[in-house]
């Protein structure tokens, strides 16, 4: 009961959530831990993320600003301790070059969030690519409750 709640909140949030259009976005209001990996860069710790181990039809949405990130579907086990996903939504992802230039951040293309880092050429997929990102960075809302609200 408690999940349908949150999941009918998280629904109602999307849908008021702020038009990329405006001039001024209005951003989500962010615990200091989601503030410390969103905005600081930080992460989680592995294994402990709340969707590292769902598996559901949905998509994943930016917790700082609602932007939808990724489709379920592009999720794999990685056991890597963090949700794995091997394509981002069209035009949704950033691609940005640590100081150190060792890996490459991946951030929200309309907040800047921090949502994890991207690696290349590993083979976990055919697509070769794996997006490691934290479960703090994003909101997930299943296909049910979309398409309940059309």
């Amino acid at each position: 009961m408690q999940t349908m709640i949150i999941h009918i909140f998280i629904v109602l949030l999307l849908q008021t959530a702020p038009n990329n259009d405006t001039k001024q976005m209005k951003y989500n209001q962010l615990t200091p831990f989601e503030q410390y990996v969103i905005e600081g860069k930080g992460t989680e710790r592995p294994f402990t993320g709340e969707y590292t181990d769902l598996f559901e039809p949905g998509t994943y949405h930016c917790k700082k600003c609602n932007a939808p990130l990724y489709h379920a579907s592009s999720k794999f086990h990685s056991n890597c301790g963090w949700p794995s996903f091997d394509e981002e939504i069209r035009g949704a992802v950033k691609r940005v070059r640590d100081a150190d230039g060792s890996r490459t951040e991946i951030t929200c293309a309309s907040c800047g969030g921090h949502l994890g880092h991207v690696f290349i050429g590993e083979g976990f997929t055919s697509k070769n690519t794996r997006h490691c990102v934290n479960s703090v960075s994003m909101i997930f809302v299943p296909d049910s409750l979309q398409n309940q609200q059309k």
